[in-house]
């Protein structure tokens, strides 16, 4: 098979010129000030503004879209709805820095070497409030964000050997035998200023305004806050069985993903959320619960769904859901047991789970950990912080 480095490269441009890859709010334009609302959308501007206070996270959100936002970070709720941890910097240097010189050697802490490594995310031997930093949006453009992106042709989050060969063979077009610094460089060069106006998948203010209705934007609820009682819900999982989250409290943290097929930068992060699974399943207790689709055909649909053939509408009963559900376990080759929400979003609303999310429950049925609003604030790498040191702080009674 050919590979043809300049489509390659245009796929990539159209994937991280989307609104929610953008590593600033994008301003508002002359078009969006034409762009009339619907009279469907201007009732349900009525209707929002009526149903939630001044400074929630809808109002906000929905002030931004007026504007003309194109949803980029710190925007909307993006900047009210942070991580919120007992874990962070300040409980590890309480914790565990004894001689009180800011860092925690691999003496100090009192866990495994493999806790030790997973904590310290910049390999320098030490944990430092650098390792703790989040501050960076997920979706931040990297030479190694850019180059997973180009080169998961299947968009499943997942690069096997076969598609870093393909990316090769679209590198080295001439057939030369080997890619050269600039042929990489000018293959990973970000999308050009501008890049967006030239998409014909931006949505207009109404269907961003009737995306935020239906919670395909993401959850009207702001969900609960850290040391809250985790709320409890009863959902029946992909094998049939049914599965209630106060009977699973107790011996073992408990993990909740949230997540859904027709989200981008959900799938790609499927990859490391399957690695979590298959590194702490034995000492946590993992569900990812299926929600509410971000990105259907039939409301703010992405090129970048159609070009791995992720086309769609949103599922209008259980049972369509639980299809969407099964296709995206096996697309993404996920072994984290799916738990699928039901139609009216119940869950995923109580717990703001859409588009994406993440949680972690402590024996006492309590939140030790939760994410910053998706797609920016989804960190696997984070969560995994979190459940390390509750682990530790556990074993450590």
């Amino acid at each position: 098979m050919k590979y043809n480095t300049a489509i390659f490269s245009a796929a990539l441009a159209v994937l991280l010129s989307s609104p929610m890859f953008a590593d600033e709010p994008a301003k508002t334009s002359a078009a969006a000030k034409t762009d009339e609302l619907t009279k469907e959308a201007q009732e349900t501007v009525k209707e929002l503004e009526a149903s939630y206070s001044e400074g929630s996270e809808p109002i906000a959100m929905l002030k931004h879209i007026l504007k003309g936002s194109r949803l980029g970070p710190g925007e909307g709720w993006f900047g009210l709805a942070v991580s919120q941890t007992r874990f962070g910097w300040e409980h590890v240097a309480k914790s565990y820095d004894t001689d009180g010189d800011g860092k925690v050697s691999a003496s100090e802490f009192t866990g495994s070497k493999g806790d030790f490594a997973r904590l310290d995310r910049d390999g320098d031997g030490s944990l430092n409030e650098t390792d703790f930093d989040w501050s960076e949006h997920s979706l931040s453009r990297s030479p190694g964000q850019m180059l997973f992106m180009q080169a998961d042709r299947d968009g499943n989050g997942k690069l096997t050997s076969e598609e870093f060969a393909g990316l090769f063979k679209s590198l080295d077009r001439d057939e030369h035998g080997f890619v050269s610094l600039d042929e990489l460089k000018d293959a990973l060069q970000p999308p050009p200023a501008g890049a967006q106006a030239k998409r014909n998948d931006l949505p207009s203010r109404s269907t961003l305004i009737m995306g935020l209705k239906r919670q395909e934007i993401g959850s009207l609820q702001p969900g609960p806050s850290l040391d809250d009682d985790a709320p409890d819900f009863t959902l029946t999982s992909l094998d049939g069985k049914e599965v209630t989250l106060s009977d699973e409290v107790g011996d073992k943290p408990i993990v909740l993903v949230f997540g859904n097929f027709t989200c981008g930068p959900f799938r790609s992060q499927s990859g490391n959320i399957e690695k979590l699974y298959e590194r702490y399943q034995d000492r946590a207790k993992f569900f990812l619960v299926y929600v509410r689709e971000a990105h259907p055909s039939d409301g703010w649909w992405m090129t970048s769904n159609q070009r791995v053939g992720i086309e769609l509408p949103q599922p209008r009963n259980n049972n369509e859901r639980r299809d969407v559900a099964a296709m995206c376990q096996e697309h993404l080759d996920l072994k984290i047991p799916f738990l699928v929400d039901t139609v009216d979003d119940k869950v995923g609303a109580t717990y703001s789970g859409m588009p994406n999310r993440l949680y972690v429950i402590d024996r006492d049925g309590k939140i030790a950990f939760k994410n910053g609003r998706g797609p920016f604030g989804f960190h696997p790498r984070q969560l995994e912080q979190a459940l390390v040191l509750l682990l530790n702080a556990t074993a450590a009674k």
